[in-house]
């Protein structure tokens, strides 16, 4: 089973996730809840982003369903990533900073992969990617309403946002 994977965000949700559409008070709500949730260990390797050479323990990721027949991104949650998983999960930013060989290392690791395991994979990704970025995606942040104390007049605002 494969633990870690890149999510690779649709070219045209670039920018509108929870941490920019939202006031940073409720941000810092949801990431710090995430954190404590996780006891500040990665929930994909346990690792510490401070046992990597990182000035924090773990960051927060937003968990995104896409229904590819309605074209709905949904918030499915969040998780709590060491460093090295979350510039997995995002490797297209991974990449444009220079830290691709670091993030294929550590799929390797965390997967029992090989580098061509790793190609494999993100030719896949790559190719969703592609197709997905064709399209306008409506953004569905009920999650944020059912699991958090935040305004719903906020929530439904971000969700706008993107139309």
């Amino acid at each position: 089973m494969t633990k870690l994977k890149v999510e690779l965000i649709p070219k045209t949700c670039f920018y509108s996730n929870v941490r920019t559409l939202l006031p940073n008070k409720y941000w810092d709500l949801i990431r710090k809840a995430s954190y404590v949730k996780a006891n500040h260990k990665c929930e994909i390797c346990e690792a510490s982003g401070k046992d990597q050479g990182y000035r924090h323990n773990v960051e927060c990721h937003e968990i995104w369903y896409y229904d590819d027949v309605f074209k709905i991104q949904r918030l499915d949650g969040f998780i709590a990533l060491c460093v090295l998983c979350h510039q997995v999960k995002h490797f297209g930013r991974t990449s444009a900073i220079g830290k691709q060989p670091e993030a294929f290392k550590h799929m390797e690791k965390v997967n029992g992969w090989n580098h061509r395991d790793c190609v494999v994979h993100l030719k896949e990704v790559m190719a969703k990617w592609m197709d997905r970025s064709k399209y306008k995606w409506y953004l569905d942040l009920t999650y944020l309403k059912d699991n958090f104390e935040i305004p719903k007049k906020l929530i439904t605002e971000a969700e706008k946002k993107r139309k």
